[in-house]
């Protein structure tokens, strides 16, 4: 019995000495909520440049009031920055004021983005709260830079971030890379926000295989802390004419249940990307999806088991779940669209699209649909066709009329 409890004293003591290696705590190092967001920056950076040598995480203890730090942080190779959240959706709450508690970083810097990451580094289970971004008034919406950046100096590879949590962000992810410094490998998952650009995360020049994975925007982000964004701001969003996410020069993206209301697009797959796209809610937006494509071998996409709500933007001619231009194939399965009015935001006066697929350009490209429920657009037709070199094929589909909808489009027979 003695030699049990001896055991399990070590074992205790091991663990407790293993956690305490594992994460140390940013304020060691002195970043503490009574900071200023200058002195909490410099601070900041000399435990993230002690900690690149042995590839430690730092933890960013839990307190009731805010770390308020400045921008230009570079969280350099191998250093993780580790709250204690999950996505916290819409909010934590402050016993007392309208301002999230735990894991949260305050960023009032309008000059710099927040932080920028290297290569084998992870941010997970932190909030980023923007205390001075408007919720009510557009007029006063402050652009600030991105919250997360990738390098722009050096080729980022493995960079890990999730479980995160943005309020007030104007763009949350900036990993538009550039052809000489190229990243790899970039895994989003879990994060949630509202950016008051239209952008949530933009990717260029990420190759092998980025992966997107169950993020969500929405405008109710704040609700628990100083509310849900005002129709005039969330009609300012999506007057911006951006998408929630933006996909290109990429090997093979893998992208896993996204979700996005109140921006003018769900995701733009840009003209050199190509991969797979799958469970996915584009809710109160003018356009769906945007495919695009530069050649025939690769700039192919398969898009499966989601569902597009079309019904917002200038004028219902403009409205359209799916448009698919340039070059290459695309196979929708199982995609479904439907409309009608919402409160949180204005919607075009007939509260439909145009149609389920728009096809434009002057390139050959092919389509193939599946399974597919067509409903609440204005046309006659659920497909309009202004490309003539385009192949199309629905099968067991249905329209507005809930009629088996079987269709081949090719001139060129």
């Amino acid at each position: 019995m003695k030699t049990n409890l001896i055991l399990l004293l070590i074992l205790v003591i091991g663990i407790t000495q293993l956690k305490a290696a594992e994460l140390i705590s940013i304020q060691k190092f002195d970043v503490k909520p009574g900071n200023s967001s200058a002195v909490n920056k410099i601070n900041l950076q000399k435990a993230i440049d002690w900690a690149t040598a042995s590839g430690a995480s730092l933890y960013v203890e839990p307190s009731e009031e805010p770390y308020y730090v400045d921008g230009g942080l570079i969280l350099k190779k191998n250093v993780s920055l580790v709250g204690v959240h999950g996505p916290t959706h819409r909010g934590t709450v402050h016993s007392t004021k309208k301002q999230p508690v735990g894991s949260v970083l305050a960023i009032t810097d309008k000059e710099n983005a927040f932080i920028t990451v290297e290569t084998g580094t992870q941010i997970k289970g932190i909030q980023f709260w923007y205390p001075e971004q408007t919720i009510k008034d557009p007029a006063a919406i402050i652009p600030y830079k991105a919250t997360i950046q990738v390098s722009q100096t050096s080729r980022a590879q493995g960079v890990f971030l999730s479980c995160l949590t943005f309020y007030g962000e104007y763009l949350a992810f900036d990993f538009n890379a550039t052809r000489n410094n190229a990243c790899e490998l970039m895994t989003f998952e879990h994060c949630y926000g509202y950016p008051l650009s239209g952008e949530f995360i933009r990717m260029d020049y990420c190759y092998d295989v980025p992966r997107i994975l169950h993020c969500h925007v929405n405008p109710a982000a704040q609700r628990y802390i100083g509310g849900q964004y005002s129709r005039a701001v969330v009609d300012a969003v999506i007057a911006k004419k951006t998408f929630a996410y933006t996909i290109n020069h990429t090997d093979n993206a893998q992208i896993i249940d996204l979700f996005t209301f109140g921006t003018y697009g769900g995701i733009l797959l840009d003209s050199e990307s190509y991969g797979q796209l799958t469970n996915f809610n584009f809710d109160c937006v003018a356009v769906g999806i945007l495919k695009r494509g530069s050649n025939t071998k690769n700039r192919n996409w398969q898009i499966a088991q989601g569902s597009i709500i079309a019904n917002t933007g200038e004028k219902v001619e403009n409205v359209h779940p799916i448009i698919i231009e340039g070059q290459g194939h695309t196979s929708l399965s199982n995609v479904e669209a439907f409309s009608g009015g919402n409160g949180a935001l204005t919607t075009v006066p007939e509260n439909q699209s145009w149609d389920f697929l728009l096809v434009r350009g002057d390139k050959k490209l092919t389509v193939s649909i599946f399974g597919s429920r067509m409903r609440n657009y204005v046309s006659q037709k659920p497909i309009t066709i202004e490309n003539k070199l385009a192949v199309i094929q629905a099968v067991a589909c249905f329209d507005k009329e809930e009629k088996v909808y079987n269709q081949i489009f090719d001139n060129q027979e």
